[in-house]
């Protein structure tokens, strides 16, 4: 029997199981819905079967499905093993990954990411640039760091940047304050309030910057390094918060404070990877781009790939 199994395919359905649905599945790998569909359905017409249950949630596979999930996971490793053999034997990849944040909440998705990283490339010695950093990109030209997680790309910077990530910011208030029964805040809802932020200027704070400032509005600040200190003041009414979902989303669910939308439309912030050129040609930087994507859209909350 000819076989018309390509690494697509098996790739198609790591992903499927991994996302849950097809719409999570398409994302992850860049391709639409309908394309990620017609795939899979040419893929139960050449061998007759159904390879999972359309209406499950998350999706459960049939027999025939579970089976090509079986090669996939003995194959896609081992190619990607191969193909990174390959690179090292054509370039040699010794080298280093020194990263510097500007975000104190980046710990969260960054170290896991790291660890999936460090089993695939062992050779790069990969590190966090100590502390916290008001400017990680001014870190690349001084070759203090290899790679800087910013929020915004800069036109004027001689940089790559590559996108990681958009997620949703959420303001985090008191069960009993005055703003907890609304449905989403607005920028006028801060005024007269404390924001409670970890210790940045304000213009790395996406909430000051998309929508207390365009709006002319200043409130006072008080700042913590600590997120535990900064929900235990939210939690004593002693300001108003905004941290990403996944950040705060332990403390949700033990129902320690209320998350809001800030605005109808909600607060988006975005995560690029930002290096010099002769970096981004390393082979292990598309790799770490790749595994930084798929572990924080698989993992956090409210996240989607750029």
């Amino acid at each position: 029997m000819q076989s018309i199994l390509e690494l697509r395919h098996l790739k198609t359905l790591i992903a499927l199981r991994e996302a849950g649905n097809l719409l999570r599945a398409a994302s992850l790998l860049n391709v639409t819905q309908s394309a990620l569909s017609h795939q899979l359905k040419q893929l139960e017409d050449h061998h007759g079967t159904q390879l999972f249950e359309r209406k499950s949630v998350p999706v459960r596979f049939t027999p025939a499905g579970e089976r090509l999930l079986k090669l996939a996971d003995t194959v896609l490793p081992q190619v990607a093993e191969t193909e990174r053999d390959l690179v090292r034997l054509a370039q040699g990849v010794a080298g280093q990954l020194r990263i510097a944040v500007e975000c104190h909440t980046c710990f969260d998705w960054l170290m896991p990411a790291m660890d999936v990283f460090r089993g695939r490339w062992p050779e790069v010695e990969l590190d966090i640039v100590s502390g916290f950093q008001a400017d990680p990109v001014g870190l690349l030209y001084e070759h203090r760091a290899d790679v800087a997680i910013v929020a915004e790309i800069d036109p004027d910077e001689t940089v790559d940047y590559h996108a990681l990530f958009r997620f949703e910011i959420v303001a985090l208030v008191a069960h009993d304050h005055p703003l907890a029964d609304k449905e989403f805040l607005v920028a006028e809802d801060f005024i007269g309030d404390t924001l409670i932020t970890y210790p940045v200027p304000d213009d790395m704070l996406d909430v000051v910057r998309q929508v207390l400032k365009p709006a002319g509005i200043k409130v006072e600040r008080r700042t913590t390094e600590l997120t535990v200190a900064m929900l235990q003041l939210v939690a004593s009414r002693r300001g108003i918060a905004t941290l990403p979902v996944w950040a705060a989303q332990n403390y949700l669910n033990r129902d320690y404070v209320k998350a809001k939308r800030i605005t109808a439309d909600g607060l988006t912030g975005r995560l690029y990877a930002a290096c010099l050129p002769e970096v981004s040609e390393k082979p292990y930087l598309a790799d770490f781009v790749t595994t930084t994507r798929e572990s924080c859209y698989l993992n956090l909350d409210s996240v989607e790939l750029l």
